[in-house]
């Protein structure tokens, strides 16, 4: 997998949902509607949406935990949920949580009323250190950055400058398919 480019497999910038950081939540679901519309037959559909800065500079990302963190304001008073989250826990303890923070007290259709007129620039993830990869890196490379970090996407670099999007789930068909080869 060394002769495989991170590039060959990305998704362009200019094909992924996008939005700016002035945008809402309505405005980036809409936003990543029209995206899906037109991703390649036999990929899958785009599950996050990129944050751009005034620049044009992508700043951030609203993915489906991101969002759903968001919808319910609560969940900012728990402490790095990122983290503790990979501990797992028992269901009493989750339920314990619902009743202690107050989660999801108010009706979800409330809850997403709200959350549809939030700035996405309240949800979205910053990306880290490790949510980057060059594009000329090797598939193994981006594989490694992917497991170690139990991420869903990296993002694309070219010089410093953010141009695609590497998806778990395009890399995962590009394995699927070397496995399927594997035995003919």
């Amino acid at each position: 997998m060394q002769s495989i480019q991170v590039k060959e497999l990305m998704v362009p910038l200019g094909d992924y949902a996008t939005v700016q950081e002035d945008a809402t939540l309505y405005e980036a679901v809409l936003a990543l509607e029209a995206a899906q519309q037109s991703v390649v037959p036999g990929r899958e559909k785009h599950c996050a949406i990129l944050v751009r800065d005034a620049g044009g500079r992508v700043i951030g990302k609203l993915s489906r935990w991101s969002i759903l963190k968001g919808i319910e304001p609560r969940y900012k008073h728990i402490e790095d949920l990122t983290e503790t989250s990979r501990f797992g826990f028992s269901p009493e303890f989750l339920r314990s949580m619902l009743s202690e923070y107050g989660l999801f007290r108010t009706a979800l259709e409330d809850l997403c009323r709200k959350a549809a007129e939030m700035n996405v620039k309240e949800m979205m993830q910053t990306p880290a250190e490790g949510e980057f990869v060059e594009e000329t890196a090797t598939l193994d490379q981006a594989i490694h950055q992917l497991v170690m970090g139990h991420l869903a996407s990296l993002l694309v670099t070219r010089g410093g400058e953010i141009v695609g999007i590497l998806r778990l789930s395009d890399v995962f068909a590009e394995i699927c398919e070397r496995v399927k080869a594997c035995r003919r």
